[in-house]
């Protein structure tokens, strides 16, 4: 349920409606300021009653239900576009912000080159694995905080953020230290448990969509999150499962408008994980982008022959400056077909 007041509502106003809905046991109201109006955000098991006791306070504009089970997540709460800060990077806002780097960190040289390298064709964000999630337990399976470590050095020599994603709730404290994005891969994303704990931070997360997911349970998957306080949520589109074995996973192109449809939180798609293969990660990025996407993933490498991990679908230094130009150029022409309809 949400209440919608006036913009200029008086906050004694706006202190009686939060205080009718927290007069009720297990409810609570979360306030939202937006453009046009105030909105009340009404959190729990709703008693049939609340509707008519709102309506009655002078200043209630409306009392609206919500039909989906997201609610914070839910456009129908936040009407308008919600963005992530990250250091120079604003995701959600106008211009595609690029997260680019290794899978997986193996040392200071590879983390080090490949931040400046990607940082110099335009990527805002680093990315790197120090915990790797892996269907064999005999690959290779991160460095841990080693490799949060060596994130860390290629940070400061290059002063780009980082995304890295953690596995488990015991581990969210440490990668907090390190990491400016907290990744929720794809196999972790109904860890409940997981999101409750970063539930807790102050810090963005990344929720990647689960390899058979449907748009709710991913949206409820970020409403985990959010219904613990951290409304700094992005949302990766990555491929689901199917029965194509030419790519790895297949990209659900439809599910960035849908989304943003449905939510107002940024969205962000991986051609990396989701084709499998290099020579596919940048038409499917340009595809990514034309559908409206709010940025990318991409797995870049030094030396992708010798990677660890995902070297197959990574990209060199040099075909990331290829596709980088691309897609400033399919972004230019996204941004004035949107401001032309």
């Amino acid at each position: 349920m949400i209440v919608v007041l006036a913009l200029d509502t008086p906050q004694e106003v706006l202190d009686a409606v939060r205080d009718r809905i927290e007069s009720h046991p297990g409810l609570t109201a979360q306030v939202f300021n937006g453009v046009q109006r105030i909105v009340v955000g009404v959190l729990g098991s709703i008693p049939p009653d609340l509707k008519d006791e709102l309506e009655v306070i002078p200043g209630v504009t409306e009392v609206v239900p919500i039909s989906k089970p997201y609610k914070m997540a839910s456009r129908e709460f936040h009407p308008d576009n919600s963005t992530v800060t990250v250091g120079d990077a604003v995701i959600g806002g106008p211009e595609p912000i690029i997260m680019a780097g290794p899978c997986s960190v193996e040392d200071e040289e590879q983390m080090v080159s490949t931040a400046k390298a990607v940082k110099a064709a335009g990527a805002k964000v680093l990315r790197g694995g120090a915990f790797k999630p892996r269907s064999s337990p005999y690959s290779f399976r991160g460095m841990g905080v080693e490799g949060l470590e060596l994130l860390s050095i290629a940070s400061k020599e290059t002063g780009l953020p980082i995304i890295t994603e953690v596995m488990s709730p015991a581990d969210v404290d440490t990668v907090a230290r390190y990491s400016d994005i907290l990744q929720i891969g794809a196999r972790n994303m109904q860890n409940y448990n997981l999101l409750d704990e970063v539930g807790q931070l102050d810090k963005p997360v990344m929720v990647k969509r689960g390899l058979a997911a449907s748009y709710e349970e991913w949206l409820l998957a970020a409403e985990y999150v959010m219904a613990g306080g951290n409304t700094q949520v992005i949302l990766c589109e990555r491929g689901i499962r199917s029965f194509e074995s030419s790519t790895r996973f297949t990209l659900d192109v439809a599910a960035i408008p849908v989304i943003k449809r449905l939510s107002h939180l940024p969205i962000i798609g991986d051609p990396s994980h989701s084709t499998g293969h290099w020579y596919l990660v940048s038409p499917v990025a340009l595809a990514i982008i034309a559908a409206g996407a709010h940025g990318l993933l991409v797995e870049v490498h030094p030396n992708p022959d010798v990677a660890k991990c995902d070297g197959p679908q990574s990209l060199t230094f040099e075909n990331f400056r290829s596709m980088m130009d691309q897609v400033k150029a399919v972004s230019g022409v996204t941004r004035i077909m949107a401001a032309t309809t």
